[in-house]
């Protein structure tokens, strides 16, 4: 494990396409039991080498209801997103995670861990394991979460940009929240 761990971090593939460089920025181990899949790092998370030390991440935490010890706890979680560095800016906020990640490290990270439950965050992580499972847009992927339980959950990015969008689904809170927190829950607490 710490040879693929220090193969990804010398990773450059993307070297060429990426302004503010490479920094690649993941965590996982053999005892990961839950896999959360996001987009790529933000500009913050980039600098910090923290996977999802900001505050996209402080609202994820809230929602997956633990605390920042049990999220950055290997044996709990996987966080492995779709782009492993920041993409750098676009017109309106990041760009889009690079496509060389995921086919290149997925599959022998995941084929190392058991893992037992695989949140996806964001169209970007939907679109790659849902495939043509998930809906027309994600709001209809999120609202029918329960189409791919036990083995995934569908989520929108935490990001405060999403504020309105959590505005207009009530449902979210209301009826997604609570499924991921008890599902999150059994899991961190199984030995």
């Amino acid at each position: 494990m710490r040879k693929l761990i220090q193969e990804i971090k010398s990773c450059d593939v993307c070297l060429p396409h990426l302004s503010d460089g490479v920094n690649p920025v993941f965590s996982f181990s053999k005892k990961s039991k839950i896999a959360i899949i996001g987009q790529a790092p933000g500009s913050i998370v980039h600098r910090s080498g923290v996977p999802w030390e900001d505050k996209s991440g402080d609202r994820l935490r809230d929602w997956l209801g633990i605390t920042k010890e049990e999220f950055y706890n290997t044996d709990h979680f996987a966080i492995v997103p779709m782009g492993f560095c920041y993409p750098g800016k676009g017109k309106s906020g990041d760009l889009p995670p690079r496509k060389e990640c995921a086919p290149l490290w997925h599959e022998i990270i995941f084929d190392k861990i058991d893992i037992q439950f695989t949140i996806l965050i964001g169209a970007y992580a939907q679109g790659y394991y849902l495939e043509e499972k998930r809906k027309k847009t994600l709001t209809e992927t999120v609202k029918n979460y329960n189409q791919y339980l036990p083995n995934f959950l569908p989520l929108p990015h935490p990001s405060p940009r999403n504020n309105i969008w959590l505005k207009k689904n009530p449902w979210f809170d209301e009826e997604v929240i609570p499924t991921l927190r008890k599902r999150v829950r059994k899991l961190v607490k199984q030995k």
